[in-house]
């Protein structure tokens, strides 16, 4: 089912006009503000409570908050300023909305449902310079990062999503976008969602996923926070990684595994190995042979994916036969290997290719 929701352009000039995301606030600032506004500090926690806790929608709906700092928090900020442009739901129960940012960009962030939890999928920029060749969200290159507003309003507006009973459970950093060239916005996003006034996340319940950026991850190993790190491999080789990602040309699977190897001794925390598996590309036992070499001595756990597909594209993902033969030869040499449940199959469920049919609909591009 998608619910297309239409949306009213936005003038050019207004965007930059339009007032801040009151969500990329840190606890800090946001008490900066009420002090400097004549409020006590500790207004700043009952605003954020009321945010990222009660899920209201308006300044208005916090009612244990004097009029007068309602009002000023109404004229200084917004909440929930992306736009939900359109809203597709799985038989599954899994959604995805595409968000419309003040510039006019889009954005995709997914929720999905299990019986014991909600995990949320959130895009860190505007497209990807990554370049992966099965993925939908780099066939329009990279405008910009997201800021910690834009990041934080992904989860605001899933977390509405829910019955009152439910609760997210679990988020994860790997929609559109590679997480770790904004660490600049995504390390206050991440801290908002861990800290108590936040979302009260706990930070072993946060996934960061990165196509392998080696200094960036040595720098996510030196802030020593403990999210879990995934790694998107999709080759054992450095010549079929650059066929498939081919950023790894200036990169190499060696410095990678060294990069995962220092995160994993300075947090003690298990990488994950994501791995996509493209029919007839990558997917073969002489494949899995190789992986499981790679991996070997290593504390590390593979996470096979599935392939959804993309319509402008000619790469398919694994047959079923194919997948648990890869499957069965990771384990059978001590490799730790599982396959990602598939969520959202009957709706644009790969990462960009939401954003990427809407742009091509669109008579601007």
């Amino acid at each position: 089912m998608n619910l297309d929701l239409p949306v009213a352009p936005l003038p050019a000039d207004q965007a930059s006009e339009l007032a801040p995301l009151i969500a990329g606030l840190s606890r800090e600032q946001l008490a900066a503000w009420c002090s400097e506004h004549g409020h006590p500090a500790y207004r700043a926690d009952q605003v954020r409570k009321w945010i990222f806790g009660k899920r209201v929608t308006s300044f208005d709906d916090m009612h244990d908050l004097p009029a007068e700092l309602r009002r000023q928090l109404a004229a200084g900020f917004r909440l929930l300023g992306t736009q939900i442009a359109r809203h597709q739901v799985a038989k599954d129960r899994t959604e995805k909305l595409l968000l419309r940012l003040d510039d006019g960009e889009h954005l995709e962030c997914v929720l999905m449902r299990e019986p014991d939890r909600a995990t949320v999928c959130i895009s860190t920029q505007v497209g990807c310079a990554m370049g992966c060749v099965f993925c939908a969200s780099g066939l329009m290159g990279v405008k910009r990062n997201l800021t910690v507003g834009e990041i934080l309003e992904q989860i605001l507006h899933l977390d509405r999503l829910l019955a009152l009973d439910e609760r997210i459970t679990n988020v994860v950093v790997m929609g559109m976008g590679e997480p770790l060239a904004n660490l600049r916005n995504l390390f206050p996003a991440l801290e908002t969602l861990n800290e108590k006034g936040g979302m009260g996340l706990g930070a072993r319940r946060i996934t960061v996923s990165t196509v392998g950026l080696p200094e960036k991850m040595a720098e996510l190993a030196d802030a020593d926070v403990p999210w879990h790190l995934a790694v998107s491999l999709h080759a054992p080789n450095d010549e079929l990684r650059t066929q498939i990602v081919p950023v790894n040309k200036n990169i190499g699977i060696d410095a990678i595994l060294k990069a995962a190897d220092a995160y994993f001794e300075k947090t003690g925390r298990r990488v994950t190995y994501e791995y996509v598996l493209l029919s007839s590309i990558n997917d073969g036992p002489e494949q899995a042979r190789e992986l499981a070499q790679l991996l070997h001595g290593r504390n590390a756990h593979v996470n096979l994916i599935p392939m959804n597909a993309v319509a402008p594209l000619e790469i398919h993902g694994s047959s079923a036969p194919r997948t648990e033969e890869f499957v069965h030869v990771l384990n059978e040499r001590g490799i730790n290997a599982t396959v990602r449940k598939r969520k959202g199959a009957d709706i644009d469920a790969a990462c960009g290719q939401l954003r990427l049919q809407h742009e091509h609909a669109s008579p601007t591009v």
